[in-house]
């Protein structure tokens, strides 16, 4: 198969919905753990609940990137079938 004509495994498209569907995980996150942070400050609560949703937003985004290309990668090996 020509190199050239190949669809990228990683389009801009992708990258902007990933980017979308992150920002909404991390908003449910933060919700969702902001009720499980041990503070009585709301300051402290929002901290402590956006740094944890960060971190989980970001095992998110690698996960969502890593099942795009995958996705690709599947539906080019069964097209040349």
């Amino acid at each position: 198969m020509n190199e050239e004509n190949e669809k990228p495994l990683v389009s801009k498209l992708g990258i902007v919905i990933d980017l979308f569907i992150s920002i909404l995980f991390f908003l449910f996150m933060h919700y969702v753990l902001a009720d499980h942070v041990p503070f009585q400050d709301p300051l402290a609560v929002n901290l402590v609940a956006g740094m944890s949703a960060l971190c989980m937003t970001g095992v998110f985004w690698i996960a969502t990137n890593m099942f795009r290309v995958t996705l690709v990668d599947h539906k080019r090996r069964r097209k040349e079938k």
